[in-house]
């Protein structure tokens, strides 16, 4: 299975269309006033889509850059408000921290092989037989 994107809500289109093309990502589809894809340079995508009010959002969207404290800078100097980071985490991710237009959490990050391989990473073949026992 391969995530295919991850949709938000916003609450101003045009808004959230100039925000997270500042963040980096090209804009591939644009159906305004209600739904707009993007894509990143790997070719993953992200879209919104227009919603009366965005409150009590749990999901955080994640994008991974490897440059990201030379990113982030970048970004604050365009005007991007950041609420946290760049900054080591105990998980072994560097995370900066920040919300869209419409409220929706996303963490900017940088983990390497943390990413997929941290310590603490269960062996499939022990997880295998513990769950055949």
């Amino acid at each position: 299975m391969q995530l295919n994107q991850i949709t938000v809500g916003c609450t101003d289109y045009a808004a959230s269309i100039a925000f997270y093309q500042a963040i980096g990502l090209k804009q591939i589809v644009d159906a305004p006033p209600r739904y707009a894809r993007f894509e990143t340079s790997a070719g993953e995508t992200f879209s919104i889509h227009s919603v009366e009010a965005v409150t009590g959002n749990s999901t955080v969207i994640y994008f991974e850059i490897e440059a990201l404290d030379e990113t982030v800078t970048a970004l604050k100097a365009a005007g991007i408000s950041f609420e946290s980071g760049p900054q080591d985490e105990s998980w072994g991710w560097r995370e900066a921290r920040l919300r869209d237009p419409a409220g929706n959490p996303l963490c900017l990050y940088w983990a390497g092989e943390n990413r997929r391989f941290p310590p603490w990473r269960i062996d499939q073949h022990t997880a295998a037989k513990e769950l055949n026992q």
